[in-house]
């Protein structure tokens, strides 16, 4: 079981601390929660533990790899993908090979054997469409396979990005705001899906404004406030906590 080690990380944009001394564990077959107030620095972190920023000082570990200074396309190598804030599809395309996208760690035949159109690339891409509409069926779209991504509902193109994230078969997802946009059912559909990663083994972070999905759906939550981590635990703990009720309602 692979377990995300954050150990006092700081993100300095000039004279500005955008994460200040933060540190976290999201161990594998949980889900963890990370909440906080607008502008609280929670996509700045997914962004440098998945590669998009540097590290100012800290470090970052996913089991026994260091990935402090990784940059992003060896991060998504050791195990670790995630879904982001803003929808990011082809949006002329089909749901379907919006999907197969994410199978890319799965193909073994060459450039030039898939632009000859060889049996082997064939047989390839065969083996992962299939793999695709199983996906499709697990999130209960295979009957929107061929229609094109960008004329779906907000709703379904977010499960189209989470399934191409999960694609790639990683250890780890770090899920930006899944449910924003959705209502109570949407939302409950998800959180049944991300249970199940999570009893399969797989580690999920999930960043969420959603403070009642969050404590529904998580183990141990974390909340960031101007960059700092002022509170972390249970749900419970966390949602009585006196200073992530200032934090989000104020003194």
């Amino acid at each position: 079981m692979t377990t995300l080690s954050i150990q006092n990380l700081c993100k300095n944009f000039g004279g500005v601390a955008a994460v200040s001394d933060v540190s976290m564990e999201i161990p594998a077959g949980k889900i963890t929660g990370l909440i906080g107030p607008n502008g609280a620095g929670k996509t700045t972190l997914i962004n440098l533990i998945t590669g998009i920023l540097s590290v100012s000082s800290g470090n970052i570990r996913f089991g026994d790899q260091d990935l402090t200074h990784s940059p992003a396309h060896m991060v998504a190598r050791s195990g670790i993908t995630r879904t982001f804030q803003n929808i990011r599809l082809l949006t002329e395309a089909s749901v379907i090979d919006n999907v197969m996208i994410g199978f890319y760690r799965a193909e073994t035949t060459t450039t030039a054997a898939s632009l000859l159109g060889l049996p082997s690339a064939r047989r390839e891409s065969a083996t992962i469409r299939e793999r695709a509409a199983a996906l499709l069926d697990r999130f209960g779209m295979l009957p929107l396979a061929a229609h094109e991504a960008g004329g779906l509902a907000y709703g379904h193109q977010r499960r189209v990005e989470m399934m191409r994230a999960l694609a790639s078969e990683p250890t780890l997802i770090l899920l930006d705001e899944p449910v924003a946009g959705m209502n109570d059912v949407e939302a409950g559909e998800l959180g049944d899906i991300f249970s199940q990663l999570a009893r399969d083994g797989m580690g999920v972070l999930l960043i969420e404004h959603n403070v009642r999905f969050v404590t529904k759906r998580c183990d141990h939550v974390y909340v960031l406030d101007s960059g700092r981590m002022i509170a972390s635990g249970t749900p419970t703990e966390v949602i009585n906590n006196p200073a992530v009720i200032t934090a989000y309602l104020g003194a």
